[in-house]
């Protein structure tokens, strides 16, 4: 009998593999239970063009297409959302194009919100007065610093919004926002 095998246990009790297949099952459980909660707490990845530039979209999320925007009367105010979903005012001009010039809708005084006053011809600030002119220089405090711009390009019917990094053609400086 000394040339006999010697008769050991296997490497993987019953037990161990029992326990691995109920570690592995509920983990994928838990996992598939935590991913749409995840989700709801990491903001979608927005695709990005040349330079940072975003679609134009609408409070939806969907793009707009530019010939909803140029039908309207020159001098209308389009609000889409725009860089980080930020609201921002689109201006069509006299010829029938829009502006390369776009206005985000965001008070510099507290971050509020507001209209575009058309018999005014202002942006004014519900929350504590401040008003600007159309391009978007103070008027009437109590904000100190102008509206961000950001430019604005159309590519056949794509409304394309990119950061503002150059000077500001309202003060002739190096924009705030930068």
């Amino acid at each position: 009998m000394e040339n006999s095998l010697e008769c050991t246990s296997p490497s993987l009790s019953r037990r161990k593999l029992l326990n691995f297949l109920t570690g592995a099952a509920l983990a994928t459980t838990a996992g598939a239970a935590l991913y749409p909660v995840a989700k709801v707490f990491v903001p979608p990845v927005e695709k990005t063009g040349v330079g940072g530039a975003v679609r134009a979209k609408d409070k939806l999320g969907n793009p707009i297409p530019a010939s909803q925007i140029l039908i309207e009367p020159p001098g209308t105010r389009a609000l889409v959302a725009g860089i980080a979903a930020q609201p921002t005012y689109l201006t069509l001009q006299n010829d029938g194009t829009l502006s390369d010039r776009g206005i985000v809708d965001d008070c510099t005084h507290l971050g509020c919100t507001f209209p575009w006053n058309e018999q005014a011809q202002e942006f004014q600030c519900p929350c504590h007065g401040s008003r600007y002119a159309p391009d978007g220089t103070v008027v009437r405090g109590p904000a100190g610093l102008p509206l961000k711009l950001v430019r604005v390009k159309v590519e056949g019917d794509r409304i394309w919004i990119t950061p503002w990094m150059e000077t500001d053609p309202r003060t002739g400086e190096r924009p705030w926002w930068v």
